[in-house]
């Protein structure tokens, strides 16, 4: 891969890092513990504040998913392996790659071929 498209991609890893990163600051609040002051908050919208706090939760989860395999990513980049299957050694398809630019596996092992 040509140095242009390897910044091109590293540009797009950190602007996804940054936007998770600012997303999960945004959602900090989301995913504190739910007061149960009984005077101050009935019970159905106690239930709704559980499940919102449910919900931030597993979304915080997600990102943080998606945040390892973003500097797994940039990890194989500073290791020169970045754009080839970690399953095989084959190359990754550029046009795969501009879908998800953390993208570790060749389409064959990802599709279980």
């Amino acid at each position: 891969m040509d140095a242009n498209r390897l910044k091109e991609f590293r540009a797009a890893l950190l602007a996804m890092q940054a936007e998770l990163h600012a997303a999960e600051a945004a959602s900090e609040d989301d995913r504190a513990p739910v007061a149960l002051d009984q005077q101050a908050v009935g019970r159905l919208s106690r239930m709704d504040a559980f499940r919102a706090q449910a919900m931030a939760l597993e979304t915080s989860r997600r990102r943080g998913v998606e945040l390892r395999r973003i500097a797994a990513a940039l990890g194989r980049m500073d290791e020169g392996e970045y754009g080839y299957c970690v399953e095989c050694g084959e190359e990754i398809a550029a046009r795969r790659l501009e879908l998800d630019p953390a993208v570790p596996l060749c389409i064959g092992c990802a599709s279980g071929g």
